[in-house]
C-alpha cells in the first residue's frame, strides 16, 4: 500500500460531515464530489497494484480527481454551502496531488 492512500482515508473522514452539510443544499456538487473522493482513493490501490502504463493512468486519474475533489470543496465555500476551508485540510490534498503528480510521471 502506498503511503498516500492512508492520507486520502483520512482526508475522506474529514470531509463526511462537509459532505453532508453539502447535500442538505446542492445534491449534485455533493455527489459529484463524494465520487471524486473515492475515485482518488480507489485508482491509487488499482494503480499501485499494476505494472507499466496503465500504473501511471490510474495515478493521473487518482490526481484529477483530488483536484476535482479539491475544486468542489472551494465551490461549496464560494456558494455558501460550507463555513471557510481549513487551509490545512487544502494543503494536505495538496500534497496528495503533488505525490500523485511524482508517481505519474515515474
Amino acid at each position: 500500500m502506498l503511503r498516500v492512500f492512508p492520507l486520502v482515508l483520512d482526508i475522506i473522514r474529514c470531509l463526511r460531515p462537509e459532505l453532508e452539510r453539502i447535500g442538505r443544499r446542492d445534491g449534485d456538487l455533493e455527489s459529484q464530489r463524494r465520487r471524486a473522493l473515492q475515485s482518488a482513493a480507489l485508482n491509487i490501490e488499482e494503480g499501485s497494484g499494476v505494472r507499466g502504463g496503465n500504473r501511471r493512468v490510474h495515478f493521473e486519474r487518482a490526481m484529477g480527481s483530488a483536484r476535482e475533489a479539491r475544486a468542489a470543496l472551494l465551490v461549496a465555500e464560494a456558494m455558501g454551502y460550507t463555513a471557510a476551508i481549513d487551509p490545512a485540510l487544502l494543503d494536505r490534498i495538496d500534497r496528495v496531488v503533488a505525490t500523485l503528480w511524482r508517481l505519474s510521471r515515474g
